[in-house]
């Protein structure tokens, strides 16, 4: 062996080591991001309402609608905040922001154990549980998994959102429904907090790592980084269709599922048959979303999206009509897929058709839309309930709504005609 062979071979050494500990540190963020996921504090919130929603109408002799309100506050906080945030985490990076915002949340969310029947507190604490929420949410861990991986970015981000949303959508409702078996629904709001700060916390804070610099080559800032500004993309259909269809998937089958349970309780079923339905779908979109992301990954048209979205205006209408458990759980899972699918799709679109120069504050402003979306149509529910005594008009609505989101999917143009217009060619190996 020569000196110079020698000297290669010493070289490759931390070389590899250098390969182990980015694999590895990469392995960490992904399990963070799960975790993150699950125990979500906006998330728990909007799964759980519904299973909270009659107990406390009872216990503090309120409408409905004042309860299911804090829906929409909490999207109106988000709507405000996600673009800020995203913003921010553009520039400074997502891990301060998300340790700060599940430490936050998790107080909130624990300190509503100890409501009293004062609406200006009830709306605070949730107001909260908004504002602190939205910088440990869904949109940072994918800006997080989007810079960190390229060629896998749609398989990362399914697992990771799958896997945590889904499965926290899976558990939440069970941990809630034994919490309040074992105490009431004061209990269950503790126990929440309880697992937020004992859980979530700790393995953020030593597993998530911002995206590391190797990955940015040559760019020393978010600028400098491949892809359009916020006013450049508005500037295309892309971003139009993309918004308008997300806001449809997310506000219909967000209020769909969070009303699962009070829609079945009024049609005489059990809340345990309800919550099981509740996890069907979330089980589903569990399931699904690293399938959607595999799928948006190898097949190089954003279309296959619009008929999952026919598949979840099925889904309603079994849910509507359905008369056995088997037919409801179907139901559900149909509009899990669909939910999943659109999920999956919001961040990879907006990294594929916009790039990652300004992800952030593109996606803030997207996830402000859903937001707005998601609070608004639940609480719409909820007066069309009180004035009708049925949700019946408002799942013919959503159903009208998911095939009107098909439509706006299927006109999507292909990822190259936005990335023809890029200044530079995407930097990440």
């Amino acid at each position: 062996m020569t000196l110079q062979d020698h000297d290669i071979e010493l070289s490759s050494v931390p070389m590899e080591q250098a390969q182990a500990r980015s694999s590895s540190a990469r392995i960490g963020v992904v399990v963070a991001c799960v975790v993150g996921g699950i125990v979500s504090p906006k998330l728990m919130i909007n799964i759980s309402l519904g299973t909270f929603l009659i107990p406390i109408s009872r216990d503090f002799q309120w409408p409905r609608e004042r309860i299911s309100g804090v829906l929409t506050l909490l999207a109106v906080v988000s709507a405000l905040t996600y673009p800020i945030v995203g913003r921010l985490a553009d520039q400074f990076g997502p891990r301060r922001m998300i340790l700060v915002g599940i430490l936050g949340a998790g107080v909130s969310v624990f300190a509503l154990g100890f409501l009293q029947p004062n609406i200006f507190l009830f709306y605070s604490l949730f107001g909260l549980i908004g504002m602190f929420g939205s910088l440990s949410s869904t949109m940072i861990y994918n800006q997080v998994i989007a810079r960190t991986f390229d060629r896998m970015r749609g398989t990362m981000l399914g697992i990771t959102s799958g896997l945590g949303n889904g499965l926290g959508a899976v558990i939440i409702p069970f941990a809630v429904l034994f919490l309040m078996r074992a105490s009431n629904w004061r209990g269950a709001f503790i126990g929440l907090g309880v697992i937020v700060l004992a859980i979530g916390f700790p393995t953020i804070l030593s597993l998530l790592k911002n995206p590391p610099r190797a990955a940015r080559m040559q760019a020393s800032s978010a600028d400098d980084l491949a892809g359009m500004t916020l006013t450049q993309a508005a500037r295309t259909s892309s971003f139009w269709l993309t918004a308008f269809a997300v806001c449809l998937g997310a506000g219909c089958l967000l209020a769909v599922q969070a009303h699962i349970v009070p829609i079945l309780s009024d049609r005489g079923f059990l809340v345990s048959q309800g919550t099981l339905v509740v996890s069907v779908f979330a089980i589903a979109g569990a399931c699904w979303m690293p399938v959607a992301g595999w799928i948006l990954d190898w097949i190089g048209s954003p279309k296959i999206i619009a008929p999952l979205y026919l598949l979840s205006a099925a889904g309603a209408l079994a849910l509507e009509h359905g008369t056995t458990l088997p037919l409801l759980a179907t139901g559900g899972a149909i509009m899990g897929i669909g939910s999943a699918t659109e999920f999956a799709a919001l961040s990879y679109f907006t990294s594929r058709y916009f790039g990652l120069r300004c992800f952030g504050i593109i996606t803030g402003v997207m996830y402000s839309a859903a937001t707005i979306a998601q609070g608004v149509t639940p609480y719409l529910m909820d007066v069309d309930f009180d004035h009708h005594k049925s949700y019946l008009l408002s799942l013919h609505t959503i159903e009208v709504a998911l095939v009107a989101g098909a439509l706006l999917i299927a006109c999507l143009p292909q990822y190259s005609a936005n990335v023809a217009l890029w200044r530079k060619t995407p930097i990440y190996p």
